[in-house]
């Protein structure tokens, strides 16, 4: 399996950490709430399934500038990041902003679309990275 791929709406990657040492430390984003996939299925359906946590991510300075843009914006955000296990590995990934950005149709959102995708990635990229450090 490959370290890291893209998908047609997200960036996803392997980054060999703990589980709970993975999430979103750089790149200006904070987590806004956390969602445990894992806990809620065993609540609602009684079924097992891998950890998986679901992280609504902001950085504020971005997120005002963008509502400042697009009021509407807020149905979009935040922009969402996963942490998860698969077959003994811990992967990290991140929503294709720009593409999910892109349904908004303001051109001038579009750099700063840009901008919040490559700080997700690197974000995500960022992880791997100290896990191999």
């Amino acid at each position: 399996m490959q370290a890291s791929h893209d998908l047609e709406y997200g960036y996803v990657s392997i980054v060999d950490v703990p589980f709970e040492e993975a999430g979103l430390k750089s790149e200006g984003f904070g987590v806004l709430c956390k969602i445990d996939i894992q806990a809620k299925l065993k609540e609602k359906l009684g079924v097992e399934f891998p950890r998986y946590v679901i992280l609504g991510a902001c950085n504020p300075p971005l997120a005002y500038q963008a509502l400042q843009q697009e009021i509407d914006l807020g149905l979009l955000l935040p922009c969402n990041a996963v942490v998860y296990e698969r077959d003994g590995r811990v992967f990290a990934g991140a929503v294709d902003a720009a593409k999910m950005l892109s349904i908004v149709g303001n051109p001038a959102m579009e750099p700063m679309a840009k901008d919040v995708n490559q700080r997700l990635r690197r974000a995500v990229d960022s992880i791997a990275r100290a896990a191999s450090a």
